[in-house]
């Protein structure tokens, strides 16, 4: 996992690595500029010689960034054109002293009379601007540039407030539109975070540049990770620049990004052995179902199922059974539970499930089961407080629970996922600015109540009873669609089972004293991950407009291959 920091913590660290480790500030500049160029190099296909270069400098750090770029670009053979929006007078510390060696560096020649179309130059050109007038600067350079690459370096982490006036007409310059919109031939790229967001917001705080490639150094910043400010970001690619990992560790920042290794991690810690069978991979109860909603026990019971647990067992209503069994997968067991005359699972259900709880490993509950009838309620509300295994609860599990007030009742894994609409039920309020700092809330009710909570929506957080919060990466907005929230359930459900029977786990627990609800938070984060991952296969090969739940259950084993290089 990636640790997420803040501006300020961020700043902490710099200071930190020259103060305690003697690496000097202007030496992390030449390094952030030197990662910067190998990233950009690798997008143009291994070389940046003969390619034309258009870099915007702000006045601080981030535009100093963008001026060591550039003449390390230019050595490397690229012709440069850099832009100053003000004067090197006006700059300060490590960033003058690279505007001062452009100063030096540039070339007589005006590029105001330069055809940018002229390949015949027998070397590479730096050329340096002091731009004092955005708005003539616009006039003037956008019809003429034909840049290959347009590098923003304008603000950096340190913007807290909306681009001033004159400055807009730069960010609203062509190249920084939608791709769709502009000449797709050229790449555009942010130096740490593109200009106009505030570094440690989600939302963007007025007019902001939208990029191809996002260069960010030592750890990412919220609004690399979160939406709706992350969608500016195009490609995220986080660059060490020399900082000491003890630094990011010890920083206060509770806020994380899921990684590939983490799923990778996972998946290697729960692989088949010789001996692997049924039994030792883990079995999931699954009280999902009703006589209208067969369709989510289907989907949820054949996701676990392909999850890689060993045994799956639906437990539905007696009138629902019959239709989920012929359409279940036929590896997946079935099993009857008493219901009302209006066809809810009657209190009494709960003898039979507690005989089934004894010998299972999780219970995922909710999916399709309907939340109308107090009986449902109350039978949800009984499996829960009375649980002999972790129990995962989504769909109408939540909303027989909600507003939540469980907490004490057993100290066994709760893992909840809502989605937005029953979050707030959750927490008894209609309020959507409750949750307008998802992060937070994730948190606060976490830690409140000591569940996992997975919420799910355009970036899913996963919040640990601890504080700690996972932004997940993977996913997109064909997931969205029904039956997609009963998938993820079968297969955080088939993950939890199998973190609990994997031999690892269980020799984990007995010698270092791991607290289960560790091992199984990463299993969510893990399950979470690769749910994502499989949506995202689905996207590739169906689109994203005709993808289905049962495509993203479909795709998961091309998700596992991918991560386990089979």
């Amino acid at each position: 996992m990636q640790k997420v920091v803040t501006a300020e913590e961020m700043r902490e660290i710099d200071r930190l690595t020259t103060e305690k480790y003697g690496i000097p500030s202007i030496l992390l500049m030449e390094n952030a500029a030197h990662a910067a160029t190998r990233i950009i190099t690798e997008k143009l296909g291994g070389s940046v010689e003969g390619k034309s270069f258009l870099i915007l400098c702000g006045k601080g750090n981030n535009g100093g960034d963008g001026a060591a770029l550039a003449r390390i670009l230019w050595t490397l053979g690229a012709d440069v054109d850099v832009y100053l929006f003000g004067k090197v007078e006006e700059t300060k510390n490590d960033a003058r002293v690279n505007f001062e060696i452009l100063k030096k560096t540039n070339f007589e020649e005006t590029s105001k009379d330069r055809d940018y179309n002229d390949k015949s130059w027998d070397k590479s050109f730096l050329f340096f601007h002091e731009e004092e007038n955005p708005e003539w600067w616009r006039k003037r350079i956008t019809p003429l540039h034909k840049a290959d690459v347009v590098v923003d370096a304008l603000f950096g982490t340190g913007l807290t407030r909306p681009i001033e006036e004159s400055l807009k007409r730069v960010i609203e310059s062509h190249w920084f539109e939608e791709k769709a919109l502009r000449d797709s031939l050229f790449l555009t790229a942010s130096l740490d975070i593109p200009s106009g967001l505030d570094s440690n917001l989600a939302k963007p705080i007025g007019e902001n540049i939208q990029v191809d490639l996002t260069i960010t150094f030592t750890a990412p910043k919220p609004a690399n990770v979160l939406p709706p400010a992350s969608n500016f970001n195009g490609e995220l690619v986080v660059a060490n620049i020399g900082s000491p990992q003890e630094l990011i560790d010890n920083s206060p920042s509770k806020l994380f990004l899921a990684e590939r290794k983490d799923a990778q991690s996972w998946l290697e810690r729960t692989k088949f052995t010789v001996d692997s069978y049924k039994n030792k991979r883990g079995h999931a109860l699954l009280i999902v179902g009703s006589r209208e909603y067969t369709g989510a026990a289907v989907l949820a019971g054949n996701a676990a199922m392909l999850s890689g647990v060993g045994l799956t067992t639906i437990a539905t209503s007696e009138s629902a059974q019959t239709a989920i069994a012929a359409k279940v997968l036929e590896e997946v067991i079935t099993r009857s539970l008493p219901e009302t005359k209006n066809g809810a699972v009657a209190k009494q259900a709960f003898a039979k499930v507690e005989k089934l709880t004894g010998k299972v490993d999780v219970v995922g509950i909710g999916c399709g089961l309907g939340s109308a009838e107090k009986t449902t309620r109350e039978f949800v509300r009984e499996v829960i407080i009375k649980r002999q295994a972790p129990v995962v609860i989504d769909a109408d599990g939540l909303n027989a629970l909600a507003p939540f007030d469980l907490e004490g009742t057993n100290e066994l894994p709760l893992i909840l996922t809502p989605h937005e609409g029953e979050f707030l039920r959750l927490l008894g309020t209609t309020d959507k600015d409750a949750i307008k700092d998802r992060v937070k809330a994730v948190r606060d009710f976490a830690e409140k109540h000591k569940v996992i909570l997975v919420l799910k929506g355009e970036r899913v957080l996963i919040a640990a009873p601890d504080g700690k919060v996972i932004i997940n990466p993977t996913g997109n907005s064909g997931i969205g669609k029904a039956g997609n929230g009963d998938t993820l359930t079968g297969i955080i459900t088939g993950f939890v089972a199998q973190t609990i029977t994997t031999e690892h786990f269980k020799n984990d627990f007995k010698s270092n004293g791991a607290k289960p609800i560790d091992k199984v938070f990463d299993a969510v984060v893990a399950a979470v991950y690769i749910a994502g991952l499989a949506g995202d296969i689905a996207a590739k090969r169906f689109g994203r407009r005709a993808m289905l739940a049962s495509d993203v259950r479909g795709c998961l084993a091309e998700a596992f291959q991918e991560l386990e290089k089979i």
